[in-house]
């Protein structure tokens, strides 16, 4: 069954780093954290899959003080995921027309939500921002649409002000992600104990 997850988590990983990729070759808009990372990598002269790589272990960091501890899944996350979108953004040519724009954002949005439940589905670890809301919601005891709220407002005001890309694709996510991600997690869910052979 390992093998089985490592593959799904990897799979995920890699997936989501080119949904990222293909948000940002639409322009019209990002998820809250890679309008941070955007905003950043424009500051630093970073490129952005850097950018998330580095951001990803910053935020492991902010792990230790509310004792959230960090798996397989989240390792690989910090090295996987940004160096994906690199790799696409150096494959990928921008879009030429505002139709290529607006076919990709919403295949970005899906593979996302695809990528999601195969990397949460695999059970190897949260990554380091899904685990620093979960930690935080833990220490704190507040729900957690107020925590999770709360930290991507905090991002996304931080982002825009460093000139990160918010437009119609960031509304589009966060209005879409939550319903695509929900109906795919049972199909990606690994069950936790593998099932007892039945004889013939």
């Amino acid at each position: 069954m390992l093998p089985r997850r490592l593959l799904q988590l990897l799979l995920g990983l890699t997936l989501y780093g080119v949904s990222l990729a293909l948000m940002l070759r639409a322009n019209l808009g990002l998820d809250p954290w890679d309008v941070f990372h955007q905003g950043l990598a424009r500051h630093l002269g970073w490129s952005i899959g850097t950018v998330v790589n580095v951001m990803g272990a910053v935020v492991l960091l902010l792990w230790w003080p509310i004792r959230q501890r960090p798996g397989l899944g989240t390792v690989l996350n910090v090295l996987v995921v940004g160096s994906v979108v690199d790799v696409t953004l150096s494959l990928l040519p921008p879009a030429s027309s505002l139709t290529e724009r607006i076919i990709l954002l919403p295949c970005g949005v899906l593979l996302n939500a695809v990528a999601t439940a195969a990397y949460i589905g695999a059970r190897l670890g949260p990554g380091p921002r899904d685990g620093l809301m979960t930690g935080l919601v833990r220490r704190t005891g507040r729900p957690v649409r107020v925590v999770r709220t709360a930290i991507e407002l905090s991002v996304l005001a931080a982002g825009w002000l460093l000139g990160g890309s918010v437009g119609v694709g960031t509304v589009a996510y966060a209005l879409l992600i939550g319903p695509l991600v929900q109906p795919l997690l049972p199909l990606f869910a690994v069950p936790e104990t593998s099932p007892i052979p039945q004889e013939a």
